[in-house]
């Protein structure tokens, strides 16, 4: 299995297979140990999150504290947020990940 601890809500995750592959989602919901659900704000709304398996994903060591604090307060994130959290991790990377962001 993964080499990374336990998914956490608000953890941000990077796609390694399918369509989405390369891209950035941000966990939403664990299901069970092997399943996480996830969305981006964009292409992926909050409301139609994707289920993931773990092994398709690359757990980031980044956790947003609004993503994380507005599910655990409300059980709900707005796609605003997520999008946020995203582009704040993109922006604090070197240039070479902005890039492939870019595609």
């Amino acid at each position: 299995m993964n080499q990374q601890g336990a998914p956490q809500l608000g953890q941000l995750v990077r796609n390694l297979r399918g369509r989405d592959a390369g891209k950035l989602a941000v966990i939403i919901g664990v299901e069970d140990e092997r399943f996480v659900n996830i969305a981006d704000g964009d292409k992926r709304k909050f409301d139609q999150p994707k289920k993931k398996n773990l092994l398709h994903l690359e757990l980031l060591d980044i956790i947003s504290e609004e993503v994380a604090g507005s599910l655990r307060e409300t059980g709900r994130v707005t796609n605003g947020k997520l999008r946020y959290a995203i582009a704040k991790y993109v922006e604090n990377q070197p240039s070479a990940e902005a890039q492939e962001k870019g595609e």
